[in-house]
């Protein structure tokens, strides 16, 4: 059976573990060139040696996208290396919870460096040869999915500038993608519920035992395969189908 991906390259941002990895294992393996931006080289080096044993093509490109001039020159040392990018998926992002009376507005300020301007820098280098690719082959339609969350639909107490993030990422898929979509460059957004990732593990310790670990606790969370599972769904659609906006949660996840 031909492979869905072949001749195509994709990057994916946040590609050092979770959600990332799992996404370029599943692009990888359906024929994709992948490239791998995140700023953890001995790990990315990891995945693509693993991605190569199983006769896939992968590339590390250790970044730290919330610096334009760094992400813009991760896009290009892409295109120099394989020439085209057909796929990218803003997958890097950041949680911190906490209130937002008394709050630690430098994490504040990681929250929107990670999540909002990473987001643009990457994507703003990204969408010219996104746009060549969908008028040249080989599947004449490119993709950007973008990695959001539920705290993108509903608004939580001690989320607030995470909720912040995650409103102005899908108001900004959406705006693109009504930009772009007649030339062939899909743009939707993948919003996960409660998945068993990192993502937790950078809050303090009384966020995690009052609120996170106990959220927890009350699901079955997905594994991070099932978000790229997704992912590859939305990517891979025929040419005349776009998927706008994925959500995907645990079935026992109310909200």
């Amino acid at each position: 059976m031909a492979l869905k991906l072949t001749g195509t390259v994709a990057i994916v941002t946040g590609a050092s573990s979770g959600i990332g990895a799992a996404t370029a294992r599943r692009l990888a393996r359906e024929g994709a060139s992948v490239a791998l931006i995140a700023r953890r080289k001995d790990r990315l080096d990891a995945l693509v040696a693993e991605i190569k044993e199983a006769e896939g093509t992968a590339f590390a490109v250790p970044c730290d996208i919330t610096d334009q001039t760094r992400a813009k020159a991760a896009v290009q040392t892409v295109v120099d290396r394989f020439g085209r990018i057909d796929i990218l998926i803003n997958n890097a992002g950041l949680m911190l919870i906490g209130p937002i009376v008394g709050a630690d507005v430098d994490e504040w300020e990681q929250m929107l460096a990670v999540n909002v301007r990473g987001l643009l820098y990457v994507t703003h280098a990204a969408l010219p040869y996104l746009l060549t690719a969908a008028a040249d082959g080989p599947r004449n339609v490119a993709d950007v999915v973008n990695i959001s969350s539920l705290a993108g639909r509903k608004a939580w107490a001690q989320f607030g500038v995470y909720n912040l993030t995650k409103f102005g990422m899908n108001g900004f898929t959406e705006s693109l993608r009504q930009e772009v979509t007649r030339r062939h460059v899909r743009v939707g957004v993948l919003e996960p519920g409660a998945v068993v990732t990192e993502l937790i593990s950078h809050n303090n310790e009384q966020m995690l035992s009052e609120i996170l670990e106990p959220f927890n606790a009350l699901h079955q969370r997905l594994d991070a395969d099932d978000i790229a599972d997704g992912i590859e769904f939305m990517v891979t659609r025929p040419r005349h189908a776009s998927i706008a906006e994925m959500w995907v949660m645990p079935t026992d996840q109310v909200a």
